[in-house]
């Protein structure tokens, strides 16, 4: 089963914690690192390492955080750079981490951040549009077929 770090600045992480473990249970491989204002971003990097290790079982490890460029997102950024079968998708939502969770095991590492990826993207909708969608009335059809 691939391991999954979820990092984010404040309490990102450990709010996404709580929503993973109502929607989808109690998750094995699963770390959850935030980045609070006590800590150095070195501090951070020693956290997410330690973390991953302790989620890899040989079949590698996904980070998701919250902000492209932030703090844990360069941080893991690094540790992909350098650490085998990792990788990493920033701007992570909940329907991705919670859908992380369900499809991880038999998936392989990239396969799993593509498919994430596509939930992510396909979840941030407005809902306005959506509504008014729903709510147009279709035209009508004529009998004889015109």
């Amino acid at each position: 089963m691939i391991g999954i770090v979820v990092s984010g600045h404040i309490n990102y992480a450990t709010g996404m914690q709580s929503a993973v473990k109502a929607i989808a249970g109690e998750q094995e491989q699963m770390a959850f690192i935030d980045f609070v204002e006590t800590m150095s971003t070195e501090q951070l990097e020693e956290r997410l390492r330690q973390a991953a290790k302790e989620v890899d079982s040989g079949e590698g490890v996904l980070f998701l955080t919250d902000i492209p460029g932030g703090s844990p997102c360069n941080r893991a950024l690094s540790i992909m750079m350098d650490t085998a079968n990792v990788e990493l998708v920033a701007g992570a939502n909940l329907p991705m981490i919670a859908n992380a969770a369900f499809e991880r095991d038999g998936a392989e590492l990239k396969e799993l951040a593509a498919t994430l990826i596509e939930i992510g993207t396909s979840c941030v909708q407005d809902m306005r549009k959506e509504l008014e969608a729903v709510m147009e009335p279709e035209p009508a059809e004529c009998e004889d077929g015109l």
